[in-house]
């Protein structure tokens, strides 16, 4: 990896209307009540952390289509523009389509799959989990696009302290420790 590149972590995640149900605490003897309307919509969030600065870019769309995908490309571009930028990411089908990946080459982005059913490893995977956990769990939005930019702005108003915690890039077993020193 050039030294002037920058490593991504980059996932996808899925928000639905309806709320994670997760443990809560209640009254004993009173179940706790979760309400929801009963219409099920969703938003994708795209989403990519450096590990080194902490530095987060969301994408938010109604679906994961791959055109999609490849606008996100095109955003990390403008975003590091002039770096070589290497993306660790899984091998979602958006990913490995051949448009996707000859988009990639063409703008100098070096995609870096990382092993089948292993997202320990994705540090964005990371973050969206401590975000479902925190925002999205037991509680229902008034819209999905509300619920949508709650997120978003919950990714991206976290400190880079904040944010490489819930990615777990500061833990001590974080598996590229090398690359963060």
């Amino acid at each position: 990896m050039p030294e002037s590149a920058v490593l991504l972590f980059e996932d996808e995640t899925i928000l639905r209307l309806f709320p994670v149900l997760r443990r809560a605490w209640s009254l004993r003897g009173h179940q706790a009540v979760v309400p929801i309307t009963g219409k099920n919509a969703k938003r994708v969030l795209f989403g990519a952390i450096d590990i080194c600065t902490g530095h987060r870019i969301v994408l938010r769309r109604a679906n994961m289509q791959h055109e999609h995908f490849r606008e996100y490309l095109r955003l990390l571009r403008r975003c590091y523009r002039g770096r070589p930028i290497w993306l660790l990411l899984d091998e979602a089908p958006s990913h490995t389509a051949p448009k996707s990946e000859a988009l990639a080459k063409e703008m100098e982005i070096e995609l870096v799959y990382l092993p089948k059913q292993c997202s320990e490893l994705n540090a964005m995977d990371q973050l969206w989990r401590e975000l479902k956990a925190d925002i999205s769990a037991n509680y229902q939005f008034k819209t999905i696009d509300e619920h949508a930019a709650f997120a978003e702005h919950w990714v991206l108003s976290l400190s880079k302290i904040q944010a490489l915690r819930k990615a777990s890039v500061l833990s001590k077993n974080f598996w590229l420790q090398s690359f963060v020193q």
